[in-house]
């Protein structure tokens, strides 16, 4: 999160996220096959059935209406596992003895839901879930319906040609291009120095095979990698799914589930347990301790459950009435004030201890810490599910329950909250805001990331994401708006983090409204993974919305129990909003709820855009040169009237090649790189020749061919290294080379040459990256010692002379971002400005380094976030991911060109989705990746769209 003072996505770099359609319309979609469910049914049916067919799978999403008799001894796992047996015909599961592991078994009353997890050769599959409902009285069992997804058509084998290490480290790779790829920064010194960070490494762990379930299969490494951010220092845990043919990281997104939105962080689930209560002994609680009280920040004074700590003479925020009857676990509030948020996420901090208080009546200090509201809190949400969902705590079985409260950033403040996946934590707030757990429904929204973990399970990233972070919304506001007692049909009932601002009313305070009226499919942001997770709270409300409504048209009671129902024993993984609608209409059904009130639900879902193939309708003012390239992390060229990209096939499970084809349109598409398995990647083109990346399991190679045909040619190899931003000119071919440590080096290879030339000369105390080429002059950042310290800087290299010419300043840079050269001047994205919100100058000189002036400053209104910078003769092309007043459209990436001179500025294209990778193609033209249509398309304009009003 940027802070909450905005309420908008920091941005990642665009080029280097999760591109391609599973980032863009979410991970159900990124995952799934393209190709046409069979359509099920038969089977030997005991009654009519409601069988709503799966997307690239022969096995139904959905079974509905039946009451199917299956075996009554054994476990509920058997039984559901012998019921999709004796129906192949219908599920088209061939083994599901072999194929079906069970995970989770959740009974209540005469109900049973039984989850199971897909295999494919004994690996799992990633998102691979199917449920099994049934009911079990009077000694006998009958399936009621089925749900999830299994991927038929998996054909895959399970061989890894890629060891671990090398998948841990091209996972690690990865994490460090997409928190650092698009800049050069003074604190990257260190790295430039080969030195590593013994405080703060990014580290991976191997977490064994998986096969993402797109056509046939893609084997990967599952790799989880933590750390901190070199650039920023915000603690880093990612997971990352790593190609075991070839080594490339086909995957990767974020786990930390936030209250508002934040990039370039990530946690997941915790390494270490919390410890027990230091009021628990070994033998357990002796009661289950007493009453206290405390001041919540709205003024009104609450019960808090208690227990006596004997050592520590104080009454400490240990709770364990609500579970005494069941687990024994407690509710407990921890003192994590002074601890930084990089201590908490996913680990548990040192020393850290329960609130305290000599008496039983907790005081003021207690209250602004937020600890009176998140341990209120936190018994409030533990009680809805209780007593009307029958739920005992996050897992449904009394698990203990653990909140942070008062954490900072850098001694700072943390305005945000997060559950990763073991515990809740709260930032301590600022001038601003309140801690984050002075609002209820921000501790319900982090407590049902928990349940959503324990049930659905839902990836979070995409689509499945913003369901996730939906039901947290939906939840969180229903127990926030039932404890005010506040009317459904009030104005401010919909609001999200409404009573966190000191001193602003709730609609200006709020992070989210529910009934905002405008959140419908209509305005989906087809965004990558380096935003938001590929959009999670960007997109949330589209659904969060539509259950908003139905709850105040059928009732609260009615409506959380369809929602709950729908999360607990219908949703699987990878369901995205289509699948999320089917869900809640079929819980709804099984419930027995009123035609008035069934027609309710749909009707909510259709005012919401939430039809089948919503997505269809997506449209765009650009021209498309090739449609859903399915590839992710690799960018767009252009040159001499000719485009280059890197593209899968229709399902996204070949490793990519690289095409070329005519910018304006005419012609077909040619394939220039060979389909070996390898992922070719990071193409350029000067309209002769097409140079590119190609990532294999022994290392990294720099390639070339002739775009009138001919043999590929071998430039440049290395088995330890990762190759970034080819450029190609006249022969001359320009590329960016950053070591496992992040240390990086700009090389060029001319017709003749057996090996590059470093334009650093590779000293290990300097480091140079993000080349451009034209003219025979390279344009690049570099970095080097300067006394004691160290500065950045942009240098241009004339390959004809040998001559380097530095660039002049305005200020003294922090980091310098991607540059472009043409004939006239030299351009480059600069940060001067440490610690505001990360706007950059788009800086330009002369090629001899003098004139430098501004074609958009740091500072300003106008102040761009610019991530990445294109150039022609005439024309500058940045991606910038500009927040504005509301949070939608335009926080999103979008193109800008400036006139090479600064004379004009104008957006190149209104499309609302993602734009990103941009190439200039000479004059106005340019060449990018749009995400507007729920996939990655190359696509072009020929000259601005203007105001985009």
């Amino acid at each position: 999160m940027t802070d909450a003072r905005s309420r908008r996505p920091e941005r990642a770099n665009s080029k280097n996220g999760i591109s391609g359609a599973a980032a863009l319309i979410g991970a159900a979609a990124l995952l799934i096959a393209a190709a046409p469910a069979q359509a099920a049914g038969g089977g030997g049916n005991d009654g009519p059935a409601e069988v709503i067919p799966g997307k690239g799978t022969s096995t139904p999403a959905l079974v509905a209406g039946i009451r199917e008799a299956a075996a009554s001894s054994g476990s509920a796992a058997d039984a559901a596992r012998g019921h999709l047996a004796d129906k192949r015909g219908r599920y088209r599961i061939a083994e599901p003895a072999r194929d079906l592991k069970p995970v989770q078994t959740l009974s209540a009353g005469a109900s049973e839901t039984v989850r199971l997890q897909q295999k494919h050769r004994g690996v799992e599959v990633l998102g691979g879930q199917y449920v099994v409902r049934m009911e079990h009285k009077n000694g006998k069992r009958v399936v009621t319906g089925t749900s999830g997804k299994y991927f038929t058509g998996l054909k895959t084998d399970t061989g890894a040609e890629v060891g671990e290490k090398l998948a841990v480290d091209r996972a690690v790779a990865a994490t460090l291009r997409d928190l650092t790829g698009n800049r050069l920064a003074k604190g990257d010194a260190a790295r430039a120095k080969g030195a590593t960070r013994p405080d703060r490494p990014l580290t991976g762990t191997a977490r064994g095979l998986v096969v993402i379930p797109k056509g046939p299969g893609v084997l990967t490494h599952h790799v989880t990698v933590r750390g901190t951010d070199p650039a920023t220092g915000h603690p880093v845990l990612r997971e990352v799914y790593i190609d075991a043919k070839a080594g490339y990281p086909v995957l990767q997104y974020s786990g930390i589930k936030t209250f508002g939105t934040e990039a370039g962080t990530g946690a997941g689930p915790g390494t270490a347990a919390a410890p027990r209560s230091a009021a628990r002994a070994d033998a357990g609680p002796v009661s289950p301790g007493v009453t206290g009280s405390g001041v919540r920040y709205d003024g009104t004074t609450v019960e808090l459950g208690l227990v006596k700590d004997t050592a520590r003479n104080e009454y400490v925020m240990t709770d364990y009435a609500r579970m005494w009857d069941s687990s024994k676990n407690p509710v407990t509030t921890w003192d994590a004030r002074g601890k930084d948020v990089s201590e908490t996420e996913g680990r548990w901090p040192e020393g850290i201890k329960e609130f305290g208080s000599p008496t039983p009546g907790f005081g003021k200090d207690a209250t602004e810490a937020g600890a009176v509201d998140a341990h209120w809190a936190a018994g409030k949400v533990y009680d809805y599910y209780k007593k009307v969902h029958g739920r005992d705590s996050l897992d449904g079985r009394g698990m203990a329950i653990n909140s942070l409260v008062g954490v900072t950033e850098f001694g700072d403040s943390y305005v945000n909250a997060f559950w990763d996946g073991t515990k809740m934590v709260y930032g301590g707030g600022d001038q601003d805001y309140k801690t984050l757990s002075a609002d209820l429904d921000v501790v319900g929204h982090e407590m049902t990331h928990g349940v959503v973990e324990h049930t659905a399970n839902l990836v979070y990233a995409g689509q499945s994401g913003a369901l996730n972070e939906a039901l947290a919304d939906y939840f969180g506001n229903a127990i926030a708006v039932d404890a005010a007692g506040m009317a459904m049909d009030d104005p401010d009932a919909g609001l999200l983090g409404g009573n966190l601002c000191r001193t602003k009313t709730p609609r200006q305070c709020a992070f989210r409204d529910l009934n905002d009226g405008r959140t419908t499919a209509k305005g989906f942001r087809g965004v990558s993974f380096s935003t938001d997770n590929g959009g999670v709270h960007l997109n949330s409300t589209i659904f969060s919305g539509a259950l908003w409504d139905i709850r105040e048209d059928v009732g609260r009671t009615l409506a959380d129990k369809i929602v709950y129902k729908a999360l607990a024993e219908y949703m699987t993984p990878l369901d995205g909003f289509t699948e999320g609608r089917d869900a809640v209409i079929a819980a709804a059904k099984a419930l027995g709820v009123s035609a008035k009130e069934l027609g309710v639900v749909q009707r909510s879902f259709n005012a919401h855009g939430i039809v089948p193939n919503w997505e269809q309708a997506l449209g765009v003012d650009s021209d498309v040169l090739s449609a859903k390239l399915n590839t992710a992390g690799t960018g767009a060229g252009a040159g001499g009237g000719w485009w280059t990209a890197s593209r899968s096939n229709d399902d996204g499970t070949e490793a990519y090649s690289v095409w070329a084809g005519r910018v304006d349109g005419s012609g077909a598409p040619k394939l220039i790189s060979p389909n070996d398995g390898r992922y070719h990647v990071s193409p350029a083109t000067d309209g002769k020749t097409v140079a590119w990346a190609a990532y294999g399991p022994k290392g990294m190679e720099v390639l070339s061919r002739p775009l009138a045909g001919g043999p590929v040619k071998k430039l440049y190899a290395t088995e330890t290294g990762t190759v970034y931003y080819v450029r190609v000119e006249n022969g001359t071919v320009v590329f960016d080379t950053a070591g496992l440590l992040g240390d990086r080096h700009v090389g060029y290879v001319r017709a003749g040459d057996r090996q590059p030339t470093w334009v650093d000369g590779a000293r290990a105390e300097q480091a140079t990256a993000l080349p451009s080429l034209s003219g025979g002059r390279i344009a690049y950042a570099t970095l080097y010692p300067e006394g004691d310290d160290y500065r950045v800087g942009t240098e241009v290299l004339d390959l004809a002379t040998g001559k380097k010419t530095p660039m002049g300043q305005l200020g003294k840079p922090e980091n310098i971002g991607q540059t472009g050269i043409n004939a006239t001047g030299v351009f480059w994205l600069v940060d001067e400005t440490a610690g505001d919100k990360g706007q950059v100058a788009v800086r330009r000189a002369k090629p001899d380094g003098t004139g430098v002036t501004d074609l958009s400053p740091e500072k300003g209104a106008g102040a761009l976030r610019a991530t990445e910078l294109t150039a022609s003769e005439s024309a500058v092309t940045v991606t910038d991911a500009q927040p504005d007043a509301t949070g939608y459209n335009e926080s999103l990436p979008k193109l800008w060109q400036f006139a090479a001179d600064g004379s004009s500025r104008a957006r190149v294209s209104c499309n609302r989705g993602e734009q990103s990778s941009p190439a200039a193609a000479g004059g106005k033209q340019v060449v990018w990746t749009d995400g507007t249509t729920g996939s990655t398309d190359l696509v072009t304009r020929t000259r601005p769209a203007g105001t985009c009003a």
